[in-house]
C-alpha cells in the first residue's frame, strides 16, 4: 500500500531532526577530566604513545603527533584511532585505558601542543 504523503513528509522531518540531534550531541565539547586524570593521561601519552611516536611526539615508529601534523585530521577520526587502533599497523587500541571523552581531550591537547609531564 502507498503511504499517505503527509505521513511520509513527517517521517522525513523526524529523520532529519534525529540526525541533527545526533550530530549536535556528538560534536558537543566533552567535559574535561579532573586534574588527577589529566596527569594520568599526560603520562600515558608521553610514556606509552611516546614509545612509538617519539618521546617528543615528533615521530618514530609511528608518525608525528605535533600540532602541525594533526591540524588537518578530523577529531572524530583521531579519537577512533586512539580508541580502536589501526588494523595492519603497530597502532593498538587504547579503549580499555580511557573512554571516548578522554580520547577527545587527548586529541584537543595534541592539536594545541601536548603538555609536558607534570
Amino acid at each position: 500500500p502507498k503511504e499517505p504523503a503527509m505521513d511520509r513528509s513527517l517521517l522525513i522531518h523526524v529523520t532529519v531532526l534525529l540526525g541533527l540531534t545526533a550530530l549536535a550531541v556528538t560534536s558537543a565539547p566533552a567535559a574535561e577530566p579532573d586534574s588527577a586524570r589529566q596527569k594520568d593521561l599526560i603520562h600515558l601519552v608521553r610514556q606509552d604513545c611516546g614509545s612509538c611516536h617519539g618521546m617528543r611526539l615528533a615521530g618514530g615508529l609511528g608518525p608525528s603527533l605535533l600540532p602541525e601534523k594533526m591540524a588537518d585530521w578530523p577529531d572524530d577520526s583521531l579519537v577512533a584511532t586512539i580508541l580502536h587502533g589501526r588494523p595492519g599497523t603497530a597502532m593498538p587500541g587504547w579503549q580499555r585505558f580511557m573512554d571516548e571523552a578522554e580520547a577527545g581531550w587527548i586529541v584537543a591537547r595534541l592539536k594545541q601542543g601536548f603538555p609536558a609531564l607534570p
